[in-house]
């Protein structure tokens, strides 16, 4: 008996170092925030709690809608193709017919390796009107400048510094997913004719469905959180990129430029709101899907 119950209480034991930080570093800050978000700090009367009327002014703030439909704008130009390229990758390495296959796969993941302050500066420095070397290169052409820091060009600029950093991060995973199917399944399907075309489409692909959810879920909350990026290359394009570019940078620039820290902390719970329905709706979309693929081959089943 004394050595079941050395079994229950060492459960607990080990789950509590993760409990306690997860309160301490995740549910306390976020707690504080959400009460922040209730009050207000006026010239006269000092801060005074007035619920939800915060909530109602970011609602219709268009600073922060225009942000938050710009980060929308930016998951959809950039996370497919990263995660395209990324896959594509992923298989190219997996299917053994590339030589020096380490040294290739470790050159599309270093780029994750680069903090993004450094990535974002590097790419500044090649996007400059002035002394970048496109630049340059377009007047010893006599052509015109191509303008990246400006603002038709400015989302697609970032978009490519987000998919710079980020495909080897993602190619790993995917890589990883596929080096966890079962040879056997190659192995029937070769002996069923197929083609490593087929063999792709037919069996490493459907085998990849939870490792692309994954890194499609991280895209999701990595996108409307973005911030190193247009924080750092407002430095340089200014007149383009302002305070409230995106919706995280609109909240650090409320909380740390303007003092307005009660306003920031609404403007971050409902970024927080924005994110959790955004990755509720991609898991919802993502299992019906799978659902109703599963449904179409019983039928099939059925009917043969």
């Amino acid at each position: 008996m004394t050595g079941t119950r050395r079994h229950r209480a060492a459960g607990p034991l080990f789950v509590a170092p993760f409990l306690t930080l997860f309160l301490l570093l995740f549910l306390a800050p976020l707690g504080y925030a959400a009460y922040l978000s209730l009050f207000q700090s006026r010239l006269i009367g000092g801060t005074v709690f007035v619920g939800l009327d915060n909530y109602t002014q970011a609602l219709g703030d268009p600073q922060l809608l225009h942000g938050v439909g710009r980060v929308a704008l930016f998951f959809v130009i950039q996370v497919p193709v990263m995660l395209l390229l990324a896959l594509l990758f992923a298989l190219a390495l997996d299917s053994g017919l590339l030589r020096l296959a380490r040294v290739i796969r470790l050159g599309i993941f270093v780029p994750y390796a680069v903090p993004s302050v450094v990535a974002a500066l590097m790419w500044g420095y090649l996007y400059g009107p002035d002394f970048g070397p496109f630049a340059q290169l377009s007047r010893k052409l006599d052509l015109p400048a191509p303008h990246f820091l400006s603002d038709g060009w400015m989302l697609g600029s970032l978009a490519n510094i987000v998919t710079w950093e980020f495909v080897g991060y993602n190619m790993i995973i995917l890589y990883a997913a596929l080096r966890t199917i079962p040879q056997e399944l190659y192995e029937a399907a070769a002996v069923d004719g197929a083609g490593a075309w087929r063999i792709a489409w037919s069996v490493k692909l459907p085998a990849l469905r939870p490792a692309l959810l994954l890194t499609l879920l991280f895209s999701v909350i990595g996108s409307f959180q973005l911030f190193n990026e247009p924080n750092l290359l407002m430095k340089i394009a200014p007149d383009v990129i302002s305070s409230s570019y995106t919706a995280n940078l609109y909240a650090y620039s409320l909380a740390f430029t303007g003092q307005q820290v009660n306003y920031a902390a609404t403007v971050s719970f409902l970024l927080g709101l924005v994110i959790v329905i955004a990755s509720y709706g991609v898991l919802l979309t993502a299992n019906r899907g799978s659902r109703e693929g599963r449904t179409s081959r019983d039928t099939l089943r059925r009917a043969a």
